[in-house]
């Protein structure tokens, strides 16, 4: 399996822009990946990037963390529309962005290594149209992709079993449905699988699962500098790099 993996930077600056600009409502929805367990420092990658836009000189962006653990794609799907309709500025409006996130706990084998998956594969391609088709329907899209795991620390909370293969067959499926409609996605799971095992497990928490403070860090490097995200928010993007 061929690989291209980008640089990964590891500064963030922000640089200021000479005219103002209006800043975006963005909604980020998923699973832990979007919740930020594991970040006792930083509250995760979507809380470092609120944080982020809340500094001088950034363009402002309001940011709605709406991360749930443990989520599925069908959950995210069904509290899609009306976790966001009644929430502050956001109330009875679309906002200008979704970020989703999902699908690690689907692929998790359950009860054994050889068990069931958590979402069979065929109804996991279904429901993560239906999420995808049902987000856009809304407003602009983008995909964060999963976090590989650390398989020498499974069972997860002694019954979840993750592995790489299944990991890599839903993140493909998600990332080929993303192309299929047009939605930028950010394959975090390919970049990091090539870093290698030392790489990958400094980001990783005990848990095997999360990432630690180290691994969202990163996670909001490579967001930050996603060509996805920059033409989302263009004009805004210089303040991103």
């Amino acid at each position: 399996m061929q690989t291209f993996v980008k640089p990964i930077s590891m500064q963030v600056s922000l640089r200021p822009t000479p005219t103002p600009t209006q800043p975006k409502k963005i909604v980020a929805l998923g699973d832990s990946l979007i919740y930020g367990f594991g970040d006792p420092d930083g509250g995760g990658w979507v809380e470092r990037l609120r944080r982020l836009w809340m500094l001088p000189d950034s363009p402002g962006h309001v940011v709605y963390n709406l991360g749930v653990r443990g989520d599925r794609t069908m959950q995210v799907a069904q509290r899609l529309e009306v976790e966001f309709r009644h929430r502050g500025e956001l109330r009875n409006r679309v906002p200008d962005l979704i970020i989703l996130s999902v699908g690690v706990n689907d692929s998790a084998r359950v009860g054994k290594l050889d068990g069931k998956n958590y979402t069979e594969f065929s109804r996991f391609e279904t429901e993560i149209a239906v999420l995808l088709e049902q987000a856009q329907q809304l407003c602009p899209v983008l995909f964060v992709g999963m976090v590989p795991v650390n398989e020498s620390k499974m069972p997860f909370a002694e019954c979840l079993y993750y592995n790489h293969a299944d990991q890599y067959k839903y993140k493909e499926a998600t990332r080929l449905a993303c192309i299929e409609r047009g939605i930028p996605y950010l394959d975090i799971f390919q970049r990091w699988m090539a870093q290698g095992d030392k790489w990958l497990c400094d980001r990783l928490s005990a848990d095997g699962l999360h990432p630690n403070t180290l691994g969202y860090q990163t996670l909001l490097e490579e967001v930050v500098n996603w060509e996805g995200i920059l033409e989302v928010l263009s004009p805004e993007r210089h303040l991103l790099k």
